[in-house]
């Protein structure tokens, strides 16, 4: 049973599935499908519901041909869920709260496609209590996603993430990788090279009252989120604009990583809403 308030989206995979499993995208097994294959004899493939006749009178060798499609398969969808400290933060929004509803969206869409949905919740290491393997378990999945609000608060970096990749199948799938980055780049990095078999879709999670709420002008306290360590900082105005330029740096930077890998990421800067991954899909068709 899906949540009331949880929508799906669009999306496509630009690959053919070597899945078994019957499903809504193109794949490279043969069987039931609307997808024409190729021709086979009779004895390659004992099915006569699918007999040629044109095709068969065509054959030098006078066998019989068969018509042999592709079969629809499924591919599997990964929520990767950084529970780091930093994705505490609350401004406009949770941070915690946007993550869940991306997942809820990944889970609802994967499951009305027929598709896998997988996750893996991470934080300086794998949650495994919050973490499923690849499956059609609907409601089963929805009861996961609603315990990720309920983390435990405390300092903790992201370093989980180089653990996390491993827990992915091997089969290639959509990887909506859910977090703000505020990582090395030098390990997000490293982590791409590890999901190189999948199509990463970064959901880059900001709040710009991460920066728009420092003082103009007076002390203020800054907290690693990551450490927990405070400093006591004066604030005037070009310090303040400072902070501000180091998150637009900080995208570039990103954006250029991202860049490397062919990679698209989706920032997310208030409220979610399931027509954005349904609009960053479309326009990778165009």
């Amino acid at each position: 049973m899906m949540p009331d308030k949880v929508q799906s989206f669009f999306y496509q995979v630009p690959w053919r599935s070597a899945s078994v499993h019957s499903g809504a995208h193109q794949g490279v097994q043969r069987g039931i499908g609307d997808e024409f294959s190729k021709h086979v004899s009779l004895v390659d493939y004992p099915d006569a519901r699918r007999l040629d006749l044109r095709q068969t009178l065509r054959d030098p060798y006078e066998q019989i041909q068969i018509r042999v499609f592709k079969q629809e398969a499924s591919t599997p969808l990964y929520a990767l869920c950084d529970l780091s400290s930093s994705m505490q933060f609350k401004g406009h929004v949770s941070k915690y709260e946007t993550l869940q509803a991306i997942a809820a969206a990944v889970a609802c869409s994967a499951h009305e496609n027929s598709d896998l949905f997988g996750m893996v919740c991470y934080q300086h290491r794998v949650l495994p209590e919050l973490s499923l393997a690849p499956g059609h378990h609907a409601q089963q999945s929805f009861d996961t996603i609603a315990q990720l609000t309920e983390v435990e608060a405390g300092p903790q970096d992201g370093q989980g993430i180089v653990e996390a990749t491993a827990w992915l199948g091997q089969q290639k799938g959509l990887v909506f990788w859910i977090s703000d980055f505020h990582l090395p780049l030098s390990l997000i990095e490293q982590s791409l090279n590890s999901l190189s078999n999948h199509q990463v879709i970064p959901l880059v999670l900001w709040d710009p009252q991460e920066y728009e709420r420092l003082p103009r002008l007076g002390f203020g306290n800054l907290q690693d989120p990551e450490t927990g360590q405070q400093k006591t900082i004066f604030f005037r105005p070009a310090l303040r604009a400072r902070f501000v330029a180091q998150f637009e740096q900080r995208k570039q930077a990103l954006d250029q990583l991202f860049a490397r890998f062919e990679i698209r990421p989706l920032y997310v800067t208030g409220a979610f809403e399931a027509a954005m991954l349904s609009d960053y899909f479309e326009q990778l068709i165009q």
